[in-house]
């Protein structure tokens, strides 16, 4: 014997329920296509009216700047560059350096086409520029148009809201202005308005522009908070500064003259040193060029008046000694005065050390010194450029005051040894002057004179040089300068970030196949009935008969006015499926019951009793229901005798028993309501009328009260050959099953037997086991070979397919989610 692959058939199993879950859901595709048409169409309406925005960026480098002392003080920053990238961010993106940039930018004026859809701000490509006096009065955000009506002339009208603006609140604007012509050229002034309009491009005549003001300061801000500067990456000191604009070339501009502008104030910061430099230089000049003129004057005047060439040439040597020490004498003069301004400073303890001369400007060799104040001054640089951005409670702030305390504490110790040292050595040379001194006292009194002021000349004049080649020098380094930053890329093209099109297009594809997947998959999820044969293969334990699909023929006796109807046939196959059971019996007694009412079981009852009356059987379907009968209005039936009124003895068993129009069918009303139907039904009479009926009739249908909610069914079933037990798609909840499983599986009810009523059109096509005796063809209105064949369907189709109403999405909504 051939072994069976369990594995195999586990997997045809799987792929049975992936085809099963794919035709489950693909047949809701019209709502899939509808949803996805709805959500594409908004999202083109969205891109066509909403305006693009763009993101330009631009990069800097930033150098460092720092000294070795700083970072030797520092020592936090021994082991890195010395860069704090944090300043540089908040000074780029401060308010004061926005300003700057915006100075070399056009933006206090916004130029737009007119248009109905969106704005459009034609920036560079305007035909008109507008220059604004910001000293005067101006109203701002309030759009004028403006209508170029020759290369001469224009007139300024009020702006009219566009189709697509929904914004209802606009600034008032000066009213004084409009309707008016004016000359290109020309400045307008009012008292809330002055400004001067000039044509750019001729060509343009005609044409309507749209402008408005806008505040410096409020501009400032929006400017300063548009950018977004982070670091390229987290080992370099590249910024790369980026904005978001709806015209890349202003966004472009913009970037490239925030980078310059970063450029030339740093360049500017570094001057500061020379400027000071060459002031303090110049105003030494100022002093000594009159003293110098002045000794030069005496000198030559002396000389004539006495009749004096040159000294003698005893005291030649002598005097060149003395001039050497009066140069070093007036070099440490003025060492030490430049010394006690330091000392000045530090005694001050200020925080501003940007008017300081460097030591090396006066001479100073001392590289300490020199060291200690370079870096006292970057120190001090920077706390002034972080004070534009923040407060002097900032953690960056606080900790460039430390550094500087440490360094004004080192400084001012090496300033006081300085000055110490410097007056010994002044005392020193001012003695050997006092030696020479008295050597020239033995001179004659006229050549005495005249070496005395020619020492004074002298001096004035080398140290008049030697100023002047400080200043040369200075001037020299200023031209030199360079900013230790640079711009590594120029903002050039722009990249869109809103709307992202690809993005939104795919989201909306998305949405329009998901939204409507989660609402049916929500709806199942939430929808306890049975909605499927393999949904009641999982809940019905009972063995099933047959289906009957949904009928839209307006009446109940589907078999008897339309036998060529599809749910006709399905009826023809339960009889035939019938008629394999109870086989040795010559009467079946059949019982019809359901879970609640509603499901079907009198429809089931009347036409399952039609299909057996077609067969040539006589039969007799009865109304057991006496709680709500149905069956007498099926047949128009309106005698008040029927079921009940027998059980209660009034009327004889052959009097409650009507004909039809239909050969070999029969049926028994249920008569009046009784207060008691419970115990009507399981009097002896009940089995007296069923030997009755037994004797007469080749097929007995019993239409009982639903089992779910009355309890005579139950003891009504042990009484018939066979138990139909009638559940109708997407109603008969899963949880009214429990009863009739747990009887079945205790045995206390035989031969039941299921009935799925009421298949809608499903849009796919049931595969699996069929349940009964035999095999029976499950029709649907998808068969076309059932069309084929019963032409009265087909017709029908037909006929409605013509003339089938446009869409009702109420209806279709209702059908979808199967709201009653």
């Amino acid at each position: 014997m051939e072994k069976l692959d369990l594995s195999q058939l586990d997997n045809e199993e799987k792929a049975l329920e992936i085809k099963y879950v794919i035709a489950k859901y693909i047949r809701y595709w019209p709502w899939y296509v509808l949803f996805t048409v709805i959500f594409l169409s908004a999202t083109f309406l969205f891109h066509r009216y909403t305006v693009d925005e763009f993101e330009v960026t631009g990069s800097i480098v930033i150098k460092n700047s720092s000294t070795p002392e700083s970072r030797i003080l520092d020592r936090s920053n021994i082991f890195n560059a010395g860069i704090n990238l944090e300043n540089d961010i908040l000074r780029l993106r401060s308010k004061n350096m926005a300003r700057i940039a915006m100075d070399k930018l056009h933006f206090d004026v916004e130029y737009f086409a007119k248009t109905n859809i969106k704005d459009i701000e034609l920036y560079d490509r305007s035909p008109i520029r507008i220059e604004v006096d910001w000293n005067h009065l101006q109203v701002t955000d309030a759009s004028v148009e403006l209508e170029i009506l020759s290369e001469t002339n224009f007139k300024l009208l009020p702006a009219e809201s566009g189709l697509m603006d929904f914004n209802s609140v606009q600034a008032a604007g000066d009213e004084s202005v409009y309707n008016k012509t004016y000359t290109f050229g020309q400045t307008i002034e009012t008292a809330r308005s002055k400004f001067t309009v000039f044509l750019v491009n001729p060509s343009r005549i005609g044409e309507l522009v749209v402008f408005r003001f806008i505040n410096p300061a409020v501009l400032e801000e929006q400017l300063a908070r548009s950018v977004q500067i982070v670091t390229q990456n987290e080992y370099s000191s590249v910024l790369r500064l980026s904005t978001t604009t709806k015209v890349v070339e202003k966004g472009r501009d913009y970037i490239n003259a925030l980078m310059q502008s970063y450029i030339e104030y740093d360049l500017n910061e570094k001057n500061k040193i020379q400027e000071n430099t060459i002031d303090f230089i110049e105003s030494q000049l100022g002093y000594l060029e009159d003293s110098l003129k002045a000794k030069e004057r005496e000198l030559q005047r002396f000389k004539v008046d006495n009749k004096l060439l040159d000294v003698s040439a005893e005291f030649s040597s002598i005097l060149s000694k003395m001039n050497a020490l009066d140069e070093r004498n007036a070099a440490l003069e003025f060492q030490l005065q430049y010394f006690e301004e330091i000392r000045q400073y530090m005694e001050r303890k200020s925080r501003d050390f940007s008017d300081v001369v460097a030591p090396s400007v006066i001479g100073v060799p001392d590289p300490l010194l020199n060291g200690l104040i370079q870096t006292l001054v970057t120190l001090s640089q920077e706390r002034r450029k972080l004070l534009a951005t923040v407060n002097e409670n900032h953690p960056e702030v606080i900790k460039i005051d430390v550094q500087m305390e440490k360094v004004q504490d080192a400084l001012f110790e090496n300033v006081v040894n300085l000055i110490e040292n410097t007056n010994k050595q002044k005392k020193s040379i001012q003695a050997e002057i006092r030696v020479y001194d008295a050597q020239f006292a033995t001179l004659p009194e006229s050549e005495s004179k005249y070496t005395s002021i020619f020492r004074e000349f002298k001096l004035r004049e080398s140290l008049y040089t030697y100023l002047l080649e400080k200043r040369a020098e200075a001037g020299i380094a200023r031209a030199a300068n360079v900013s230790d930053n640079a711009i590594l890329d120029l903002a050039k093209k722009g990249t869109l970030v809103f709307p992202k099109k690809t993005q939104n297009y795919g989201l909306a594809l998305a949405l329009g196949l998901l939204l409507p997947f989660g609402f049916i998959v929500l709806r199942d999820m939430f929808d306890d009935s049975i909605k499927d044969q393999r949904d009641l293969k999982k809940h019905f334990m009972i063995p099933q008969l047959g289906v009957v699909g949904y009928s839209t023929k307006g009446t109940n006796k589907v078999v008897l006015e339309h036998p060529k109807s599809a749910v006709a046939e399905s009826f023809r196959s339960l009889r035939s499926a019938i008629s394999y059971l109870a086989a040795g019996k010559n009467t079946k007694k059949i019982l019809v019951t359901s879970s609640v009412s509603g499901e079907g079981k009198t429809f089931t009852s009347l036409n399952l009793a039609s299909a057996m009356a077609l067969g040539s059987k006589k039969t007799v379907v009865v109304g057991a229901d006496l709680r709500r009968p149905k069956l007498a209005s099926y047949f128009d039936h309106s005698e008040k005798v029927g079921l009940s009124t027998y059980l209660i003895g009034k009327v004889s068993a052959e009097s409650i028993i009507f004909p039809t129009q239909q050969e070999n069918l029969f049926f028994v009303p249920s008569g009046v309501i009784p207060p008691n139907p419970a115990e009507l039904l399981q009097t002896p009479r009940l089995i007296e009328f069923l030997s009755y009926l037994d004797e007469r009739f080749d097929i007995i249908v019993f239409d009982t009260p639903p089992m779910g909610l009355v309890s005579e069914t139950i003891d009504l079933m042990r009484l018939f050959d066979i138990n139909l037990y009638v559940v109708r798609q997407n109603y008969t909840i899963k949880d009214h099953l429990v009863m009739i499983n747990d009887l079945f599986n205790n045995k206390q009810v035989k031969n039941v037997y299921g009935v799925f009523n009421g298949i809608l059109n499903s849009g796919y096509h049931y595969e699996g086991y069929n349940y009964g005796y035999g095999n029976t063809y499950l029709y649907s209105q998808n068969n076309k070979y059932m069309y084929n064949y019963y032409g009265d369907d087909l017709e029908t189709k037909k006929k409605k397919i013509k003339k089938a109403s446009p869409f009702d999405p109420v209806k279709a909504i209702k059908k979808v989610f199967r709201i009653r």
